[in-house]
């Protein structure tokens, strides 16, 4: 094979890669959910206990500010394929994990959201892997 060859084929993604890159804007569209929640909870729209900004707790009235731009920002990021999306989304996924798992008596126990976390960081985990360690391996057998 020639250098040229092999440089063609180096640039195209592999299927795993592909995957991962679908999997990224799937998890993109969920934080994008995820976010207008938030912004319908601090607009007044959600009828609950807590369904409007100011009658919020302080605690509450600072986590859905936050995940309110955050998560958004996170399906930007996401859905770009950006070095930074999953950082955002994983700072969601702590401030969620901290509400729901470490602060129960304050916002209450939301273990589907709990689960969601963990299957993305899971599924995260494994595609990382996998990539990188196929990389390596073609990386070894280019010497």
């Amino acid at each position: 094979m020639t250098d040229e060859q092999l440089s063609r084929l180096s640039t195209r993604p592999s299927t795993t890669e592909l995957l991962f890159e679908w999997f990224q804007r799937i998890v993109a569209l969920y934080c994008l959910i995820f976010g207008v929640f938030y912004w319908v909870r601090l607009l007044g729209f959600y009828e609950g206990p807590l369904w409007r900004f100011d009658l919020m707790p302080t605690y509450w009235q600072v986590a859905a500010v936050l995940l309110a731009v955050f998560f958004p920002f996170a399906a930007i990021g996401l859905w770009m394929l950006a070095s930074w999306g999953p950082i955002i989304w994983f700072i969601c996924a702590v401030v969620e994990t901290v509400m729901y798992a470490a602060l129960p008596d304050l916002f209450g126990t939301n273990y589907s959201v709990l689960a969601v976390h963990a299957m993305v960081a899971i599924v995260y985990i494994a595609f990382v892997v996998v990539i990188s360690r196929r990389r390596r391996g073609r990386e070894v057998s280019h010497y």
